[in-house]
C-alpha cells in the first residue's frame, strides 16, 4: 500500500538534492496526495486551476503549489492568493494579468517563461526572440508583483535519447545565455517521469514527475 511512498524514495535516492522534484498529482485523488505529503513531499504539480484550488483547501497549507498546465488568463484570479509558481507563462499579456491578480493580494508570484523545444505541434512555448522579447521589455519592468525564474520547457515525447539530447542542450544554452543578464534565475524546469534523468545531464534543476510516483492517469476523472 505504500508505493507512492516507495516510489518517491526511489526517484529522491537517484537524484542530487539541488534538484526539485515537483509530483505532478493532476487527476489523483486528495488521498493520494497525503500519501505522498505524509512521505515527505511538499511540491506538487497541477495543471487545472480549479482542481488545484481544491486541492489546496483540502490540503495541509505548507504545501507549495505548481500550476504547470497551459494558463488561461481568466482563471488566474482564483489561485493568485496561494500558487508559488507558475511554469507555462507564454506571453507578455499573461505576465500583466498574473501582475495585476498578485497586486490583489499583495504577493509577488514567481514565473517561467515556457519556450517551445519540442518539435511536436501540440506543444506550446515561446521562441528564443519570443523570450528576448519579453525579457528586455519596457513593459516588464513595471510588473512589480511577477519574478521570472527561469525557463520551463517540454521536449518530444519520444525515447529516441538523441532527440531528447539536442531539445534539452538548446534549452539549457537558452537558459544559460539569459542568465548573464538576469543572475536571479535559478530555475531550468525540464524532465519528466520518461526522461528526467537525461534533463538533469543538460543542466535541470527541477523535474516534474507524475506517472512514476502516482502510477498512470486516470483522465476519466
Amino acid at each position: 500500500m505504500n508505493y507512492i511512498k516507495n516510489n518517491l524514495e526511489k526517484i529522491k535516492t537517484s537524484i542530487s538534492e539541488k534538484i526539485v522534484l515537483v509530483a505532478v498529482s493532476k487527476t489523483k485523488p486528495i488521498a493520494d496526495l497525503l500519501e505522498a505529503y505524509e512521505a515527505g513531499q511538499r511540491v506538487f504539480g497541477e495543471n487545472k486551476i480549479q482542481e488545484m484550488v481544491t486541492k489546496h483547501e483540502a490540503l495541509p497549507k505548507d504545501i507549495e503549489w505548481h500550476m504547470i498546465g497551459h494558463l488561461q488568463r481568466n482563471k488566474v484570479k482564483y489561485m493568485a492568493h496561494f500558487v508559488d509558481l507558475i511554469h507555462g507563462v507564454d506571453s507578455l499579456k499573461t505576465l500583466k494579468e498574473i501582475n495585476k491578480q498578485a497586486h490583489k493580494h499583495d504577493r509577488v508570484i514567481n514565473c517561467l517563461l515556457q519556450v517551445r523545444i519540442a518539435k511536436e505541434e501540440t506543444k506550446f512555448g515561446l521562441t528564443p526572440a519570443d523570450i528576448s522579447d519579453i525579457l528586455y521589455s519596457e513593459e516588464l519592468k513595471t510588473f512589480t508583483n511577477v519574478k521570472i525564474c527561469g525557463f520551463m520547457g517540454m521536449a518530444t515525447f519520444t525515447k529516441n535519447e538523441n532527440i531528447l539530447n539536442e531539445e534539452f542542450s538548446e534549452l539549457e544554452t537558452l537558459y544559460n545565455h539569459h542568465k548573464k543578464q538576469h543572475p536571479n534565475f535559478s530555475i531550468l524546469s525540464m524532465g519528466m517521469s520518461g526522461d528526467y534523468k537525461l534533463a538533469i545531464k543538460n543542466g535541470s534543476t527541477m523535474i516534474r514527475v507524475g506517472s512514476s510516483i502516482f502510477g498512470a492517469r486516470n483522465y476519466l476523472t
